[in-house]
Order: C-alpha cells, then sequence, then structure tokens
C-alpha cells in the first residue's frame, strides 16, 4: 500500500498573500475563466479526505453554496468548534496524529485547503508532500502570508508548471526528502 499524500492545493498573490488583512478573497475572481477551472476537477477527484482550518469553512460556507466536499470526509482544524455534522468533523487535538491516523486507512490523498496557521501547523511538522500554488496575477501589499515564519527549511523539486491565459501561474511541487526520511 502506498502512503497516501498530503497535499495543499492553494491560490495566493504573486507576493505571497492568500488573504487581504480581512480575510477578502475577492481578488480571486480576477483570473475566472469560462470553462477554466485551473484542473481543480481533476485533482479532487485524486483526494477523499479534506483538512482545513475554521475561518477557511467558515468563507466557503459564506458563499451560499452547497458544502463542496460532501462525498469526503473533512476534517475542520478548531480551537473553538467541536462535534461535527453530516458534512465535517472538528477537530481539536494534535494534527500530526490526526494525519497519521488517516495515513494508515486505505484511500485517496488528503487535500489541505488552507488556511495559513493550518498550513504553518503541517509544515512546521513537515507532513505536506506536494504543493500545488496558484499564483495570481496581483501584489496586494499586505495581507495574510501563505507561509509564515518561524518553521524549518523545506526544499521542493518542481513537477510542473502551466501559465495560462489569464496570467495565472500554477506550479507544482513535492517535498524533497532524504532517502529514509519520513
Amino acid at each position: 500500500m502506498t502512503q497516501r499524500k498530503l497535499i495543499l492545493y492553494i491560490a495566493a498573490s504573486l507576493d505571497g498573500y492568500i488573504a487581504k488583512p480581512d480575510g477578502d478573497i475577492e481578488w480571486l475572481s480576477m483570473v475566472e475563466a469560462p470553462q477554466q477551472d485551473y484542473g481543480y476537477k481533476e485533482f479532487v477527484k485524486t483526494v477523499d479526505t479534506i483538512i482545513m482550518g475554521r475561518k477557511t469553512y467558515e468563507k466557503v460556507l459564506s458563499f451560499g453554496i452547497p458544502w463542496p466536499h460532501a462525498e469526503r470526509r473533512s476534517f475542520i482544524l478548531s480551537k473553538t468548534r467541536s462535534g461535527g455534522d453530516e458534512n465535517v468533523t472538528f477537530f481539536n487535538g494534535d494534527v500530526g496524529a490526526l494525519v497519521a491516523q488517516i495515513r494508515q486507512t486505505p484511500g485517496l490523498n488528503i487535500y489541505c485547503d488552507g488556511g495559513a496557521e493550518v498550513v504553518y501547523e503541517l509544515m512546521r511538522r513537515d507532513l505536506i508532500d506536494q504543493y500545488v500554488i496558484s499564483v495570481i496575477p496581483v501584489l496586494l501589499g499586505e495581507g495574510i502570508p501563505l507561509f509564515k515564519p518561524g518553521r524549518s527549511q523545506h526544499n521542493l523539486t518542481l513537477l510542473k508548471s502551466t501559465a495560462f491565459p489569464s496570467g495565472l501561474v500554477q506550479m507544482h511541487f513535492e517535498r524533497k526528502r532524504d532517502a529514509g526520511a519520513v
């Protein structure tokens, strides 16, 4: 059995922000194009588990659409909420233990959909195996950074890069690990 990969699939501004200081992500719409999902539909076919932070979860709910991951297990990391519903489980324990538990069961890959605090914790523990980062052609100047300081260096291998007519550039990286490292 191959290990389930934890994949960060996220968009950021050219200067590295995932949202404006107030959490606004309206600027992402500047790359919307008819019939173009930037590979998202194909990507989600490869995952059966979602990990995201509470703020990202609440942002998704604010769109007024049905929960987009109803057919997947969704863990929402939260310090303030517990329990869950038919779509999500709120989790406030050790994220490393959660990922280890998920990886011990057979299934598809694991999708991290942000936000910054979750990405920081997963990187701090070196749990992200692949990064799919869509860079939006805008310089926000300030906001919520995708990669917070205070973690170790992570070497990556570029798997592919695609530039789209909208100006979005999508890069796929794999975490480079020493042979024998877990």
